[in-house]
């Protein structure tokens, strides 16, 4: 098939599945495509790399992206500012969000090169902004539902197009063992096996709750494309060499995700919901051994390496953590500035990361930022819990996603702020968590009942 046709099929198979979204969720807002069309680019190639735009150097960066996504920035909280949402009040409320983005922005002034870090910390605000429009949706989980759907329906048709049809977009080479990777819309292999995961566990869930009776279904093909789009998701999950084991770290979270989702739905029909502390303590015990990996020099306690087909330098990951250690260790404490050490020649020394989060943090902003970022990660264990209390499903899909995050965390950088695939949903679910509690609350106060000694 030519390319240009198979290309044109598929963008009419994409409208058709948009087409469907909208009969899920009916009563979405026009504004809501702010936020998805900027987590859309936000998990893809930059638009510089696309239309061949980017600047000379990474930091330097991309004209052409900071146009689109200033105007995503300022569509967005147009919206926000008309809907009258209180900025100061959620932020109050979700007060680790604001010491996360408060220390970051502090860091910038004993990095060694501030106004880039300024603008990496600046670009850290549009996903907060976003949070603020889902947010204020008549429905802000069925929005993120909505947004989520929108991105697999897009992003995984695609990616099999490209890899398939535009071999130069869609596949890459190791650059030192050259070995053939698929990228799809992604900028490496492990993006777009995180985002295969992401769709994977999304569809699972859906089958889960369709099955009990939770979530009907809109058309009486539905089931049957989200199945397609699933085997699909699986296929580009497998990679070139059609095994489990092509990107070791999403298969490890992926199976853990679909476990931790199984059994919470299994412990449900004997109405038993893991305690909330027991649950923090898991996040946080995942945190400690993901921050210990790199200073010991590997996996501790069990190392999976030879099961999942891998050396035990975890394919390079070992030298690469023995390099940054001793930088880490040069300012332990508040780092090198946010997104300050990554320059272009530490990525050609290195790597493009430290391939371990909790360490990219540390070199980014230390100790205390880690502390941040993992009480941000915290507080989305707690209020998943609290949620699990009102809509066990939004529940236990918020913990799934969370629990996928720190373990894949711990051998790629996949949570080093709220930026990115997986602290940017969670950063939205805290949000929303947010809103739909004002609203209880509101709804709680309305049928109180009067106080007799006040006057109507």
């Amino acid at each position: 098939m030519p390319p240009i046709l198979a290309l044109i099929l598929c963008t009419i198979f994409v409208l058709f599945l948009l087409r469907l979204e909208h009969k899920q969720y009916p009563n979405a807002s026009a504004a809501l495509w702010i936020p998805t069309i900027w987590f859309l680019l936000e998990t893809s190639k930059p638009l510089g790399i696309l239309f061949g735009t980017g600047g000379a150097t990474m930091e330097e960066g991309s004209a052409l992206d900071r146009v689109v996504l200033s105007i995503l920035l300022c569509l967005g909280f147009i919206v926000v500012v008309k809907r009258k949402y209180n900025i100061a009040d959620s932020l109050k409320k979700n007060y680790w969000v604001t010491l996360f983005l408060i220390m970051s922005l502090f860091s910038v002034l004993w990095s060694d090169m501030p106004f880039v870090c300024f603008k990496r910390w600046f670009r850290m605000l549009i996903p907060l902004i976003m949070a603020f429009v889902i947010a204020t949706e008549v429905d802000p989980f069925k929005a993120i539902q909505s947004l989520v759907r929108r991105t697999i329906y897009i992003h995984i048709p695609f990616s099999y197009i490209l890899i398939n049809y535009y071999p130069f977009w869609g596949r890459q080479y190791g650059r030192w063992s050259g070995a053939l990777m698929w990228v799809g819309v992604s900028s490496q292999k492990n993006g777009l096996a995180l985002l295969c995961m992401f769709a994977i566990i999304y569809f699972s869930w859906t089958f889960i709750k369709r099955r009990d009776g939770s979530e009907t279904k809109v058309t009486v093909y539905q089931t049957y494309v989200e199945i397609f789009i699933f085997l699909l998701a699986l296929w580009l999950f497998l990679g070139p060499n059609h095994t489990l084991t092509y990107s070791a770290t999403s298969a490890v979270a992926l199976i853990l995700g679909l476990a931790i989702l199984f059994l919470f739905k299994w412990l449900r029909k004997f109405n038993v919901i893991p305690g909330i502390n027991v649950l923090t303590i898991i996040i946080i015990m995942i945190i400690i051994y993901g921050t210990a990996t790199p200073f010991v020099g590997g996996l501790m306690v069990y190392d999976p390496s030879s099961t999942l087909g891998r050396d035990e330098s975890l394919t390079g990951r070992t030298e690469i953590w023995s390099y940054l250690i001793p930088y880490a260790l040069n300012r332990p404490i508040l780092g090198h500035g946010f997104g300050g050490f990554w320059t272009d020649a530490m990525r050609e020394a290195t790597s493009s990361h430290a391939h371990n989060g909790y360490l990219d943090t540390i070199l980014n902003i230390g100790f205390i930022g880690l502390f941040f970022l993992s009480m941000f990660l915290i507080a989305n264990c707690q209020k998943a819990r609290n949620l699990m209390t009102q809509d066990f499903n939004w529940g236990i899909l918020w913990f799934c996603f969370l629990m996928i995050s720190v373990i894949h965390n711990i051998a790629e950088s996949s949570v080093t702020s709220i930026s990115g695939l997986m602290p940017t949903i969670l950063l939205f679910m805290m949000m929303s968590f947010t809103a739909k509690q004002e609203v209880s609350d509101k709804d709680v106060g309305l049928t109180r009942p009067l106080d007799p000694s006040s006057k109507v």
